[in-house]
């Protein structure tokens, strides 16, 4: 994963703004890998580095009751706080999105947790709580993530060790193994179920990709503990945080 400035990851997690993230930064209430850092434009690799924000009480008024949404994303959209490049999974937490039939308030403000592709469906985390973003998405942590996978060919014996012992993905970036729990074949196509504790960009997609195989959809089903369910394409519900980890 590209390098990205402090500010900007500190942003993107729902922390703060990006202009509080610099404050902070200058009075030195943040840390990358347990050393304060006040250098404005220092980049990190948020798979690799551990961030910490030092000031707890940085969201604002309206954000001061942490949310956690659960949001089954469709296709085409992308997991980013931003409309820029296209539709945002931000775009569909509103009332008429909600998974049941009453409306509830949606006077607050959340961001997605970690990424699912563009291309990719299912299940997607929102919330202001930082340090719960912080603790799912880097990798020191080792929560899992669940998917299920479409392809057109049944895996082989040879291709399955490689997939769970690990393997480079190309542009210089080696992939932890995954773990396949199912297969199962619908009509001429193949159903896995993959479990990742890494997620490095696309790596699912890259994996099989190298390994020639065609990968036809990919659903996220479950985050930690947190799972899918039935929850309708594009709908989202409220979830507790004691349901996530």
């Amino acid at each position: 994963m590209p390098e990205i400035r402090l500010q900007k990851y500190i942003a993107d997690q729902g922390i703060c703004s990006r202009r509080k993230a610099e404050q902070l930064i200058s009075e030195g209430k943040v840390e990358v890998n347990d050393e304060v850092v006040k250098e404005m434009g220092i980049k990190i690799d948020p798979e690799k580095d551990k961030v910490k924000v030092l000031d707890s009480r940085i969201f604002e008024k309206k954000d001061s009751k942490k949310v956690y949404i659960a949001l089954n994303k469709p296709f085409d959209f992308i997991s980013s706080a931003s409309s820029e490049q296209g539709q945002s999974v931000l775009d569909l937490i509103n009332v008429e999105n909600f998974w049941k039939p009453y409306k509830p308030e949606v006077d607050f403000r959340v961001y997605p947790v970690g990424r699912l592709d563009k291309d990719s469906e299912g299940l997607i985390l929102l919330t202001n709580d930082g340090d719960l973003t912080n603790k799912l998405t880097h990798p020191s942590f080792g929560h899992e993530k669940e998917y299920e996978a479409t392809i057109t060919d049944k895996l082989t014996k040879d291709v399955k060790k490689i997939l769970e012992s690990g393997m480079d993905i190309g542009e210089g970036e080696y992939a932890q193994g995954i773990k396949i729990t199912k297969e199962f074949n619908k009509g001429r196509r193949f159903i896995i179920t993959i479990i990742l504790k890494e997620g490095k960009k696309r790596q699912i997609r890259r994996m099989f990709g190298r390994l020639g195989y065609d990968l036809l959809s990919l659903r996220r089903t479950r985050i930690s503990n947190l799972k899918l369910g039935t929850l309708p394409t594009g709908r989202w519900r409220f979830v507790k945080k004691e349901d996530i980890v």
